[in-house]
């Protein structure tokens, strides 16, 4: 299978590019909301049983599941009903937020790159499925 990606520049308008700018926003606190969940669940695991300190250690019950992305995604599920935030973009670009966060986790363990940093900013979002004909009149038409 061919996975084609294109590059488009747009030209909006300053309602399109306040949006846009509100979806990468977004994206960004999720994004770092989930990696902080899984720094608190990683440093939860690692203070020695002697030595634990209740003052700067983590306390996360011990059968408190990992965070991963099925465990994350179903989270933002159930925070897009409470949140209007969170309800104000596709779902589809949050669990790709996820998934770009899952997939520097997985690069992190098997190539041995450092771990995943917070985001200050967004560059880019995902919608992974596009309307068949998003292409018209020089146009991209993009329904979220």
């Amino acid at each position: 299978m061919i996975t084609l990606t294109y590059q488009y520049k747009l030209q909006q308008t300053q309602q399109q590019e306040a949006e846009i700018n509100h979806i990468l926003d977004v994206c960004r606190s999720v994004y770092n909301y989930a990696l902080r969940e899984r720094k608190d669940w990683l440093n939860s695991r690692k203070s020695p049983i002697n030595s634990c300190s209740i003052i700067t250690e983590y306390i996360i019950p011990a059968d408190a599941p990992y965070p991963n992305y099925n465990y994350q995604a179903k989270s933002l599920t159930i925070a897009k009903k409470t949140n209007p935030r969170l309800k104000s973009v596709n779902a589809q670009v949050l669990q790709q937020t996820l998934k770009t966060l899952d997939r520097a986790f997985t690069e992190m363990k098997s190539l041995g790159k450092g771990f995943p940093r917070f985001k200050k900013r967004m560059r880019s979002f995902v919608f992974p499925a596009m309307l068949k004909n998003c292409l018209d009149n020089n146009k991209v038409k993009v329904n979220y």
